[in-house]
């Protein structure tokens, strides 16, 4: 490759959503391809943010909580890769996917404080992220419940002391704020959406691995000043 610069990649996501629980394998084949070549930052926007609005009112005439259960379960269907709790959204009904982001971004910060410094999104932050996605669609938990995010925190080793002053101090509050204020700039249209090139690349919705993997080679092989990347 033409460039030892890594490349950055921000991704947004919501936990509750099934499309980024898809996407999961896409990350980490980016991970395996590419290694320290790509830097990804994890990223929150709130698509599940009151579910009683977007479910109960927003699914109204399609059926509600049963007729959302059962988009997901064709949903699922079409994805070998990932299991759907036959009951999701209806024997658990999260109340906002916004509790389990402030959580996640508690961790990311008490991560960053013990390594002096480094990357939001280091193992055990990506790690929690995704068995918080599959406690909710494998195995039907609610993941808003403070609860369950310590257990499954616990679960994976991670101190609960540090992450649990985060959120106390405020400190979590505000880099969540920061993840939506950061949405809003760059017009983050839902989840998931990985954002390249200092904003300039946007590829949003289940995209094929390709589609990703080709902006990124693109990037890594380092248009000069005078050529526009192709991608």
């Amino acid at each position: 490759m033409a460039t030892t610069v890594p490349v950055s990649t921000t991704y947004f996501s919501d936990v509750l959503c099934i499309w980024a629980y898809a996407s999961q394998i896409r990350l980490e084949e980016i991970s395996r391809d590419f290694g320290a070549d790509v830097q990804i930052d994890y990223r929150f926007c709130s698509v599940f943010g009151n579910t009683e609005d977007k479910i109960a009112q927003g699914w109204a005439d399609k059926g509600a909580y049963g007729g959302f259960n059962r988009h997901l379960q064709e949903v699922g269907k079409k994805f070998g890769h990932i299991d759907v709790h036959p009951e999701i959204w209806l024997s658990a009904k999260p109340a906002s996917s916004d509790s389990a982001h402030l959580f996640i971004k508690a961790v990311q910060i008490a991560e960053l404080k013990s390594e002096g410094g480094g990357s939001a999104g280091s193992p055990l932050s990506t790690q929690l992220i995704w068995q918080l996605r599959r406690a909710f669609f494998h195995e039907c938990r609610d993941v808003s419940q403070r609860k369950v995010q310590h257990a499954i925190a616990e679960e994976i080793g991670i101190d609960l002391s540090p992450v649990e002053a985060e959120i106390n101090s405020g400190a979590a509050f505000a880099s969540l704020a920061a993840d939506y204020q950061q949405r809003d700039r760059l017009k983050i249209e839902g989840s998931p959406t990985y954002v390249l090139n200092q904003g300039c690349q946007k590829l949003y919705g289940n995209l094929g691995y390709r589609v990703i993997e080709a902006n990124i080679r693109e990037l890594l092989r380092g248009p000069g000043a005078d050529e526009r990347s192709w991608c």
